[in-house]
């Protein structure tokens, strides 16, 4: 068995407790398309950021763990979402400062982090799609388009 750069897992399997979104979902740019175009002294265009395993659009969604047992410092995480277009956010719920959310495909990229004085294992948390919680409002996900459907990147 080869082992898969990308290692799907189940979203319990990440937060137990749930997930609430915070702020809005953003598109991530391509730092070096928008680097080459300047300095090819041309209008940079399209930069947003493309996955490069689908080459769908790259979306980010900065999200709080609500796992109670969850360490100082890592309870909020930055899921990439991987859609043409941008997904839609479940909608907010009275009397909640954040929107409950629910990842779909979601995915596990590992690396070592060398850039501090002691390297250690950081990973990239990646979804196809995002929906509010069953039983919470619409379960329709938003992401890639397709009805049944990354990061803590480097935080």
């Amino acid at each position: 068995m080869a082992i898969q750069q990308r290692i799907p897992v189940a979203f319990e399997g990440i937060f137990p407790a749930g997930a609430y979104m915070v702020g809005e979902v953003e598109a991530l740019e391509d730092y070096d398309a928008l680097v080459a175009a300047k300095n090819a002294g041309k209008e940079p265009g399209d930069i947003q950021l493309r996955d490069k395993v689908t080459g769908l659009r790259v979306w980010q969604v900065r999200v709080v763990d609500a796992d109670p047992e969850a360490r100082k410092g890592e309870t909020e995480l930055v899921i990439k979402i991987g859609a043409e277009v941008q997904p839609v956010p479940p909608p907010k719920m009275d009397g909640l400062p954040f929107r409950p959310v629910v990842f779909e495909g979601l995915t596990l990229t590992t690396w070592i982090d060398e850039s501090r004085s002691r390297p250690k294992v950081a990973y990239s948390i990646r979804a196809t799609a995002m929906a509010a919680p069953k039983g919470k409002g619409t379960s329709q996900p938003s992401g890639n388009g397709n009805a049944s459907g990354s990061a803590k990147a480097a935080a």
